[in-house]
């Protein structure tokens, strides 16, 4: 697999089996908070996702989602055709936005995820789906 030292951590460590959120993901993903202070209403985690793992297609409302991408190779993709990631994009979803986001089917990746709002989590990215999109690159 390419980039397996983005499962170590990059900039920030990978933390925990991100199981608070295993059913919004197909395959394994990893979760380290990187801001606590509830004085601060906007969510700053490092996720890390291990090859072919990817999040469902999902909204934010009242908010949105800004992702950092820190290492690896990725995809986000809208109702649109899907976006190869690598280090040092930036990603900025608007509120309302259906999206997901996720590694290649041969590398890990990495993002620091700023969210606000509420997301509301919808389908997984079918096999199928995701499928089209490693072979559209």
């Amino acid at each position: 697999m390419k980039n397996e030292a983005v499962k170590n951590g990059v900039i920030f460590p990978a933390g925990p089996k991100n199981d608070a959120y295993a059913k919004y993901f197909v395959g394994q993903s990893y979760l380290q908070g990187l801001v606590s202070d509830p004085e601060v209403n906007v969510g700053v985690g490092n996720v890390t996702f291990e090859p072919g793992c990817r999040n469902n297609w999902h909204i934010h409302h009242d908010g949105f989602q800004i992702l950092l991408v820190t290492g690896g190779e990725g995809w986000y993709q809208e109702e649109q055709p899907a976006r190869h990631l690598t280090a040092g994009d930036v990603v900025v979803t608007h509120d309302g936005v259906k999206h997901w986001h996720g590694a290649t089917k041969d590398s890990w990746f990495a993002h620091v995820a700023i969210t606000a709002g509420t997301p509301e989590w919808l389908e997984a990215v079918s096999d199928e789906q995701y499928k089209a999109v490693e072979e559209g690159e």
